[in-house]
C-alpha cells in the first residue's frame, strides 16, 4: 500500500492558500467546532505536523519517541490559537513542509516484520483526513464538494465503525456501497462530510430517520486494518 503523499502535499497546499489573506480579526472567529476559534484549528493543524514530522525523523534514526506527552497536544493548542494571522501562516507552511520533509526522508515503506514496531503508512492517511476535514471547520469556503472522490471513499471507510448496526450507505455518484441493513443513500463526499459530524452539501436521505453517530473511533495502526 502505497502511502498519499502528494494527496497530503495538495492538502497543505490548499491550506495554505486559504489562509494567505486571514486577517487578525478572523483568526479569533469562532470556528465550526465548538469552544475552538479559528486560531484553534491552525494551531492544531500546525502543531499535529509537527508532532508527526518528529515521530518520523526519530522513527528513521530507529528511535521511538510519543506523538505527544499526556496533556501536551492541548496545552500547545491554547498556547498557540492566539498567535496573529502572519503567525498562523508561518506556523503551518513550516510545520507543513518539516512533515513532508521527514516523509521524503523514508527510504522504505514496507509493513514492518516487527509488530511492535510502528507502522509509517496509516500515519499519511490520518494527516491526508485531518487537513481536508479541518479545512472544512475553519468555514472560509472549502465544502465537501472540494475532497476528491478518492478521499471521501477512504473517509467512509475509516468512519464507518460510527454507524448503528443494521445501517447500510451507498455511494450516488460511484459504485461504492457498506453494510447492510437500512440505507442512507448520498454522494460519496457528503456521506463522509455526515460521517465526519460535519455539515453535507446535500444532506444524506433515508427511509428512516438518519441514525445518531457513534463515537468516533480509534484510527487504524497498521496498513491492513486501513479500508479498501
Amino acid at each position: 500500500m502505497e502511502p498519499p503523499l502528494d494527496a497530503v502535499a495538495h492538502a497543505h497546499r490548499r491550506l495554505v492558500e486559504v489562509i494567505a489573506d486571514l486577517t487578525d480579526a478572523q483568526v479569533a472567529e469562532p470556528s465550526l467546532l465548538p469552544g475552538w476559534t479559528r486560531g484553534h484549528v491552525l494551531a492544531h493543524l500546525a502543531d499535529a505536523a509537527r508532532a508527526r514530522g518528529r515521530v518520523v525523523e526519530h522513527w528513521s534514526r530507529g528511535e521511538r519517541v510519543a506523538l505527544w506527552e499526556p496533556g501536551e497536544r492541548d496545552a500547545i493548542i491554547e498556547a498557540t490559537a492566539s498567535r496573529d494571522a502572519d503567525g498562523h501562516r508561518a506556523a503551518t507552511a513550516g510545520m507543513s513542509g518539516r512533515l513532508e520533509r521527514a516523509w521524503a526522508g523514508v527510504a522504505d515503506w514496507s509493513a514492518p516484520v516487527d509488530p511492535d514496531e510502528d507502522d509509517p503508512v496509516p500515519p499519511v492517511f490520518t494527516r491526508w483526513r485531518e487537513v481536508w476535514i479541518h479545512l472544512l471547520d475553519l468555514d472560509l469556503g472549502v465544502r465537501p464538494a472540494e475532497w476528491s472522490a478518492e478521499f471521501a471513499v477512504h473517509t467512509v471507510g475509516v468512519l464507518r465503525p460510527r454507524l448503528p448496526a443494521g445501517v447500510s450507505l451507498r455511494a450516488t455518484d460511484v459504485a461504492r456501497s457498506w453494510g447492510a441493513g437500512t440505507e442512507v443513500a448520498g454522494g460519496v463526499r457528503d456521506l463522509a462530510a455526515w460521517l465526519a459530524g460535519r455539515r453535507p452539501d446535500e444532506p444524506p436521505t433515508s427511509a428512516a430517520p438518519l441514525p445518531e453517530l457513534g463515537p468516533w473511533p480509534s484510527y487504524p495502526a497498521r496498513r491492513q486494518d486501513l479500508p479498501d
